[in-house]
């Protein structure tokens, strides 16, 4: 790799970055493309190199989001279809959901900020939902497909579970550990108020 390019990707690696800290700190909304470059050390101009709008800066952190996801997914087997009724397969999917949300809590917040801010007509929010529960839905219709009746549309059930993963993810305090939150979602998931079924 040549030394601009190498210069232009570090310039690019060190605005994400700035801006997943910010994100953090600040929340989106309340986050400036100057803050964004003074945290990075670049000057303003060298933003719109890499981004033509904070929107898009927040895409490529969204994409990265994805990536990770689908990563983490395939590395556990979990991008095979699944039977999410047993509470093993069930659990080790929200497992990984959730640690990558979790790692990943200020761009959740930034994309779900942006969203919000979008209003509700604009559809943004649901269209993050379902293009974010795409594995989730896919194992549903799976489900589907074998003959197991579900308690809705796969599609409304990925984006039901994405949502309070994601929810939890936003506003759930450090001090909750990673197991119980997991636990707790696989039991609600799989039993639902009624409780386990008894013989």
């Amino acid at each position: 790799m040549g030394v601009r390019k190498l210069q232009a990707a570090e310039t690019e690696s060190a605005l994400l970055e700035a801006a997943r800290r910010l994100f953090a700190e600040r929340g989106y909304l309340n986050t400036k493309i100057t803050d964004i470059t003074g945290t990075a050390g670049r000057a303003t101009g060298s933003f719109y190199q890499h981004f033509d709008s904070k929107e898009a800066l927040l895409q490529a952190l969204g994409a990265d989001l994805y990536t990770q996801g689908s990563e983490a997914f395939a590395a556990e087997g979990a991008g095979q279809p699944h039977d999410l009724t047993d509470p093993v397969q069930l659990r080790q999917h929200l497992a990984v959901g959730w640690q990558v949300m979790r790692e990943n809590r200020a761009v959740v917040a930034a994309l779900f900020e942006a969203a919000v801010a979008s209003g509700p007509a604009s559809g943004a929010l649901w269209e993050q939902m379902t293009s974010g529960t795409t594995m989730f839905r896919e194992h549903l219709e799976y489900l589907r497909d074998q003959g197991h009746e579900l308690p809705g549309d796969p599609e409304l059930v990925a984006a039901a579970m994405g949502g309070l993963m994601s929810m939890l993810a936003y506003t759930l305090p450090p001090d909750y550990s990673a197991d119980a939150v997991i636990d707790t979602l696989t039991a609600l998931l799989l039993y639902g108020l009624a409780g386990p079924a008894r013989p």
